[in-house]
């Protein structure tokens, strides 16, 4: 695997929790925008953790932006305690890149929960990711972002005008463009441990449904999925209660 960078870190709830949990961003975000997540597993006893991705947020920048090197980062990102995660939960691009560092090491989780993760990002889905990435950077205003989603909560619509900010436009280019082949589908068939999918609606936009996503939960057993009606793609932000249910459901 590439070399790995040292992530920066957010957290919530008590440190001496048995139950420790790593939060991974998407493409364009931030740990900060975990923030929902981290909430409620404090809330329900866990010690949450989320860090910024390479290229993002303080994380340092670098010239390799490969899923793998994402997957390396998260790998050697190990709770403060030692020892390995009891879920890493991972949305989009964190969802691809924690199921590369699961396959590669093993005892680095007990579990994952990938929320609509980009296992495949090819042809039309492809481009709608760079074209959405386009526009959040050419006008990342937060009467723009609150038009495209009046529905998130007022503090997702401050926070993802901080991450598109904080954020490296180039780096965030550069992940497309240096993942003309992405594809970690061979990796999620290595996973040995249990993973759950939390799925957007296909109805709204989602990135893990209809052959693919069939695919890879046909070719290993230990992949569950459960789907959030009137979600799309940031599911975590568009319907959060109802995914924080499905979320507490697959740690249970």
């Amino acid at each position: 695997m590439p070399a790995p960078l040292t992530l920066p870190r957010l957290s919530w709830g008590d440190p001496a929790s048995a139950r420790r949990a790593l939060l991974v961003h998407g493409l364009g975000s931030s740990a900060a925008l975990m923030w929902r997540l981290g909430d409620a597993l404090a809330n329900a006893g866990w010690h949450a953790t989320a860090v910024d991705l390479r290229g993002h947020g303080d994380a340092p920048r670098a010239l390799d932006y490969t899923v793998a090197a994402y997957g390396a980062d998260l790998a050697a990102t190990l709770p403060e305690s030692d020892g390995r995660w009891d879920a890493v939960i991972g949305h989009s691009l964190g969802g691809a890149s924690s199921t590369v560092a699961a396959a590669s090491v093993p005892d680095w989780t007990r579990r994952l929960v990938l929320i609509d993760p980009a296992i495949v990002l090819e042809g039309r889905d492809a481009k709608a990711i760079r074209k959405s990435q386009q526009r959040a950077f050419d006008d990342n205003r937060v009467e723009v972002v609150r038009e495209e989603h009046p529905h998130w909560h007022p503090q997702d619509i401050e926070l993802k005008v901080d991450a598109v900010h904080r954020a490296s436009r180039w780096a965030v280019e550069q992940t497309s463009a240096q993942n003309q082949q992405w594809d970690v589908r061979a990796e999620a068939a290595r996973l040995t441990v249990p993973t759950h999918v939390i799925g957007a609606d296909p109805a709204i936009f989602s990135l893990f449904t209809g052959e693919s996503a069939a695919e890879v939960l046909d070719t290993n057993p230990r992949l569950t999925m459960s789907v959030v009606e009137g979600a799309g793609h940031s599911v975590h932000r568009d319907r959060p209660d109802e995914f924080i249910r499905h979320l507490l459901e697959a740690l249970s």
